[in-house]
């Protein structure tokens, strides 16, 4: 690798987020819009955490089939206007969507350690 660095990173923002993404099984989840479904096959889930508070879900998008077999997007915003607590009226489907990508994320152990120096 033909890289070098300087200097160390700092985050400065006051807001760290981080997305999560999981696959879905096709055809456990369909999502309804304007009438319309759509077969959720994949959904990132987007996390903040602001001034060292605990991380709350704020968005999900999901990647979906259309009744036409194309590919869209669709995203639900899971924070209330104030963005203090959750939107009302998200269904508990997408509710677990989160809890899944929460879980993958680090309930399940999930950790990473800095690989050891290796010579060159």
């Amino acid at each position: 690798m033909d890289l070098s660095t300087s200097g160390e990173p700092v985050i400065v923002q006051e807001e760290t987020q981080v997305d999560v993404g999981v696959h879905l099984r096709p055809g456990t989840l369909t999502l309804t819009q304007n009438g319309m479904d759509f077969g959720a096959y994949h959904a990132l889930v987007q996390f903040a955490s602001v001034e060292k508070q605990p991380w709350l879900a704020e968005k999900v998008k999901f990647s979906a089939t259309g009744p036409d077999g194309e590919s869209v997007g669709l995203s639900v915003d899971l924070l209330n206007d104030a963005c203090n607590g959750p939107r009302a009226g998200v269904p508990a489907a997408i509710w677990q969507v989160v809890a899944l990508a929460a879980t993958s994320a680090g309930d399940v152990g999930i950790t990473y350690a800095t690989p050891d120096p290796r010579p060159m």
